[in-house]
């Protein structure tokens, strides 16, 4: 649902030659911090906020279509300010755009956002090589005054456990839910639901009768500050698994993450249908 255009005046934010083709920069327009880009075929602006933590986006790295919050790591188109990726769930506000006599003027009162719900497949499939796709169909949360990792799932960790003694195995599936015990703290999802696992394997150890795990996962966003916490939380969870002599935690980015990893569970905790 785009928004309505009321009382619209262009306001001159910059002059053409301020901006090369390729480039941004951050004007003030009627007291509004908004990002002018420059690209191939024409000006286009968003307010210089990130929806995700409200902090400023002007630092972030520009794609071809997208720009990157330079905190968190989330994706806005540039020329609708939809969200593209995780944490934002949120479109930004765009603008409208033109030039004259070698002024660029941007459209007060004439700010849209992108739609606010589509389906999660849609978000799913918008990485930065096709950042057209309108992808912010992700529940709307609360914004958070710090990313700080939530205190671990006792339950799961119970769990876990149990489920160990009980068999006297360690499976990988008796570790992943141990790894349950790990919450992320942009979705408060655990990071198995989440998707952020992708291998566990396990292996004897020469010097005793224990295992050594390893567990290869990544994260929402490559920029998330709470990284080192969510690793170092993943292996004291595994560590807490009966058995287990060490463990080794790796972070990998190939392949990005993405919301189809979510599991069923974590989609009805999100509200995403």
């Amino acid at each position: 649902m785009s928004g309505a255009t009321t009382m619209m005046k262009y306001v001159k934010a910059a002059r053409v030659e301020d901006v090369p083709v390729g480039g941004k920069t951050v004007v003030e327009v009627e007291d509004r911090l908004l990002v002018l880009f420059h690209m191939p075929d024409g000006f286009f602006a968003l307010d210089d906020v990130c929806t995700h933590d409200d902090g400023p986006l002007s630092d972030g790295v520009m794609g071809e279509k997208t720009l990157a919050c330079p905190r968190h790591g989330a994706m806005f188109d540039i020329r609708t300010g939809a969200a593209l990726t995780m944490p934002a769930t949120r479109p930004t506000t765009a603008y409208s755009c033109k030039v004259e006599n070698g002024d660029v003027l941007i459209a007060i009162g004439s700010a849209t956002l992108a739609p606010e719900t589509t389906s999660a497949e849609d978000m799913s499939a918008a990485p930065s090589s096709a950042p057209d796709k309108i992808a912010s169909g992700m529940p709307i949360l609360p914004k958070k005054d710090d990313c700080v990792v939530p205190p671990p799932n006792e339950a799961a960790t119970a769990a876990a456990v149990v489920a160990a003694s009980e068999s006297g195995e360690i499976s990988e599936d008796v570790l992943r839910e141990a790894l349950k015990a790990v919450i992320d703290p942009e979705l408060f999802v655990n990071i198995v639901d989440l998707g952020l696992v992708y291998n566990v394997t396990v292996s004897d150890r020469k010097e005793d009768d224990k295992k050594h795990v390893v567990v290869e996962m990544t994260m929402t966003s490559p920029a998330c500050p709470a990284g080192p916490q969510l690793l170092q939380g993943s292996k004291d969870a595994v560590m807490r698994v009966p058995g287990v002599g060490s463990n080794e935690v790796k972070l990998v980015m190939i392949p990005p993450w993405t919301p189809d990893r979510m599991t069923e569970a974590a989609r009805d905790q999100l509200g995403i249908f």
